[in-house]
């Protein structure tokens, strides 16, 4: 697969208007109640907690559809909201959550995969119950592939006709083809992206920490995965602090790492002073504070020495902000060596 670098978001507005964003904090769930798969659950009762955290915060909802706009529009998020989200249209989601979602009238994406619905498998929901949650007024439908496969392992062809199958189901099923996307584990390849796009999807998520802005990338913005690790209380009130960073630019803007450029130093360029910021990454299979060369008071060099495991390579940056809240920076390789 060839390395080309990723498509960006051309930024219509001077990088001043963003310089005080506070950013939208997205969260994503995948499973909730189903103890059996940790690693993409959450308890039904940590769930309901992580509703009344943000209610006692007084943080808001976006609605998915006022998201989208004004992303696209290039305005500002001047007020911290939350993006719900959730991935591959579970059962237990539509039991567990779905009930406390709809009684509350919570806003969230769906991102639906369609294969296992179009098979009637056991764990997924149906296509009724798709519809239902679509008909709420409350429930967006995003895109998510057909297979749910791998995508960076496939040829390129075989990720169009994926695609295209997911589009088929939407179609017979929804009668509308969604323009929101998810990467499948948040894997993806400059030429990947340009395939999503080509299919008229106009934003486009990740599965790495950080607080979306006008700065980021429309084609891979972040999101704060919770499970029944990374969702303990601590560590969700953390991301309920978060904020975007006032950055510049950041290069290279790689996100396939193969044998003959992992690991790449990423240098970071900030329209404020970060001094006080940490970084941490898993760069040789173990999370570890990643070393950093000042350049000056805005402009720092990440350096990695050992490559970036097999699958996911990932970074988080953080800095203490005003008023008690945390600015965060994340970003996800997808490694194929």
């Amino acid at each position: 697969m060839k390395k080309i670098l990723v498509l960006f978001f051309i930024i219509l507005y001077p990088i001043d208007v963003f310089s005080d964003e506070p950013g939208i904090i997205s969260l994503m769930y995948h499973r909730v109640g189903e103890g059996k798969y940790p690693s993409t659950n959450v308890s039904t009762e940590m769930f309901k907690e992580h509703l009344q955290i943000i209610e006692s915060k007084g943080l808001k909802f976006i609605e998915p559809e006022q998201f989208k706009n004004q992303i696209l529009e290039g305005k500002p998020f001047s007020e911290r909201y939350i993006l719900l989200t959730v991935d591959d249209a579970f059962k237990s989601f539509y039991q567990n959550a779905w009930p406390v979602l709809k009684e509350k009238k919570i806003p969230f994406i769906l991102f639906v995969n369609t294969r296992e619905i179009t098979s009637n498998h056991s764990n997924y929901m149906t296509w009724d119950q798709i519809r239902e949650l679509r008909d709420s007024g409350l429930v967006t439908i995003g895109g998510h592939s057909w297979s749910h496969e791998y995508f960076v392992n496939m040829k390129l062809e075989d990720v169009k006709q994926d695609i295209q199958k997911s589009h088929q189901d939407y179609q017979k099923q929804l009668k509308k083809i969604p323009d929101l996307y998810a990467h499948t584990f948040g894997e993806t390849s400059s030429d990947i992206i340009k395939i999503i796009r080509d299919f008229n999807y106009k934003v486009i998520f990740g599965q790495h920490s950080g607080v979306i802005s006008q700065n980021e990338n429309i084609n891979y913005l972040p999101r704060f995965s919770l499970n029944e690790n990374y969702g303990k209380i601590k560590r969700f009130n953390n991301i309920l602090k978060s904020r975007a960073f006032n950055m510049k630019s950041y290069e290279p803007k790689t996100i396939l790492l193969e044998q003959d450029n992992n690991p790449t130093n990423m240098k970071l360029s900030f329209n404020e002073n970060v001094k006080a910021i940490n970084c941490f990454d898993n760069s040789g299979g173990n999370w570890k504070n990643t070393k950093i060369n000042f350049t000056s008071n805005k402009e720092i060099e990440l350096i990695f020495d050992q490559p970036f495991k097999k699958r996911r390579g990932r970074l988080n940056c953080t800095m203490p902000s005003k008023g008690g809240l945390i600015k965060w920076f994340g970003y996800q390789y997808s490694v194929i060596n």
